[in-house]
């Protein structure tokens, strides 16, 4: 039997705060986790009604005005679930999510369980991704861009491997980037090896490296990628291509953490967070035996998916404006921009070569070009064809989406585009706030401080 003390000490060890209530809704027992959430110390909390330490909140004023737990009255009905901002003594605001469970005593009596957790990492987390267009050189203010900014981020706090999945061309390598970029190794090496690009025999010594006469050519010794990237991060793109021989050294390394060169025998210990990428369906290799069912699953710990281009069609106007800054930077006093036409062109065509191939199509627009203005005749003709096929059937070209495509060909944001962003965005919503923020991609917090930063909040409603 469980006794009293050794309850308590399980309770203090959870991350989630803990609040019992009897029915009179009164604490009498609190966890260390709900005493730092509220700020206050265990004493102070215990025999406290529940209302008191959530005042002003709805759950709070809900409570009051019906004198009994609406969390506990929730929770009985299947709605257990509540978010809400606590404001702490010290003044601090700590948003938390709430949820009950009622339990029942030996004497009949009913008790609430409310469990607290700190959502503070979470809404930073989504804040930060709602304010960006970018995050390393990914561009996106789609839901799904969004959702894999979110994705990667998380995986980014962790150490554990990454399998980053996506058609050829949608920049599988540039999620790779920004994992190493915003995770705690970004001081240490970035290394990628392309593993369809060596033969068989070539591959292993590339990966683990090769000691002195190893084999015909090795005059001195060799490190391999897999030490090179110790301290950081190795990305094993196309790990589909990888043959069976060596996924079966790449799975020791991934239990072992260690290597050991061609042609030695000692063990080297490395320290690498592992990225592999790969446009093939690996579950189907696995099936057919081409691929090791145990390397797939040390692999695809934290499994993420990069969109086609074609599934973020609202994207194409950034990612076109930030490309072609881009290329108008390889080529100074060059003013180019894209016209409306050309932009129907492009959100009409299905891209079956992704964001490769939208830098090609642009990279063959700035050669046609015989102005200041990409038109759809500058485009190749698969693109042009895909425009006339659509025509006046305008894709992914509106007025907000073709200014965001010119605000990004600006060095630095200048004010004045902004706001003419901001404005125009409203135009079209018919000042409808949370309309124009989603059409921007920001939050609506976001989009209201800018909104009065620039005194125009009044447009809004």
């Amino acid at each position: 039997m469980i006794t009293l003390p050794a309850f308590r000490q399980f309770l203090d060890i959870l991350e989630e705060g803990i609040l019992f209530l009897d029915q009179q809704r009164q604490v009498v027992a609190v966890n260390e986790a709900a005493s730092r959430m509220l700020g206050q110390n265990h004493d102070n909390i215990l025999n406290k009604l529940c209302p008191s330490l959530f005042q002003g909140t709805s759950c709070a004023r809900s409570c009051e005005k019906r004198g009994y737990c609406t969390l506990m009255k929730n929770a009985m009905q299947g709605k257990k679930v509540q978010d809400l901002v606590v404001q702490r003594p010290d003044g601090a605001l700590i948003p938390l999510r709430m949820w009950a469970m009622v339990l029942h005593s030996d004497d009949q009596r009913e008790y609430c369980a409310v469990v607290l957790r700190d959502r503070t990492h979470e809404v930073q987390l989504e804040e930060a991704v709602s304010d960006r267009l970018r995050l390393g050189g990914l561009v996106g203010h789609s839901a799904v861009m969004q959702d894999l900014f979110r994705q990667i981020l998380r995986a980014a706090a962790s150490e554990a491997s990454i399998l980053v999945t996506g058609e050829s061309g949608t920049g599988k390598e540039l999620v790779a980037r920004a994992l190493h970029e915003n995770s705690s190794r970004a001081k240490g090496p970035y290394v990628r090896v392309h593993c369809a690009a060596f033969p068989e025999q070539l591959l292993e010594g590339e990966l683990f490296g090769h000691a002195r006469g190893a084999f015909t050519g090795a005059s001195v010794a060799r490190e391999g990628r897999f030490e090179a990237a110790h301290g950081g991060t190795l990305l094993l793109d196309e790990i589909g291509e990888v043959p069976l021989s060596v996924q079966v050294k790449l799975l020791r390394v991934l239990q072992e953490r260690e290597i050991e060169r061609l042609g030695e025998n000692q063990a080297r210990k490395v320290d690498v967070r592992i990225i592999a990428a790969t446009h093939r369906d690996l579950p189907a290799m696995v099936g057919s035996g081409e691929f090791r069912a145990d390397l797939y699953y040390r692999l695809r710990v934290l499994p993420l998916h990069v969109p086609a281009l074609r599934e973020r069609p609202d994207d194409i106007p950034l990612l076109a404006g930030a490309m072609l800054a881009n290329m108008l930077a390889r080529h100074p006093g060059r003013d180019i921009q894209l016209s409306g036409e050309a932009l129907d062109a492009l959100g009409a065509y299905g891209w079956p070569g992704n964001v490769r191939e939208l830098v090609n199509a642009l990279e063959y627009a700035m050669v046609h070009v015989d102005g200041t203005t990409i038109l759809a005749r500058h485009l190749p003709p698969e693109i042009r064809e895909a425009g006339h096929q659509a025509a006046g059937l305008p894709v992914a070209a509106a007025p907000v989406q073709a200014l965001v495509q010119r605000y990004y060909r600006a060095p630095v944001r200048q004010e004045g585009q902004e706001k003419e962003i901001l404005l125009h965005a409203l135009k079209e919503t018919g000042g409808n706030k949370a309309a124009a923020a989603e059409k921007l991609g920001m939050s609506r917090t976001t989009l209201w401080k800018k909104l009065k930063q620039y005194g125009i909040d009044k447009l809004a409603q």
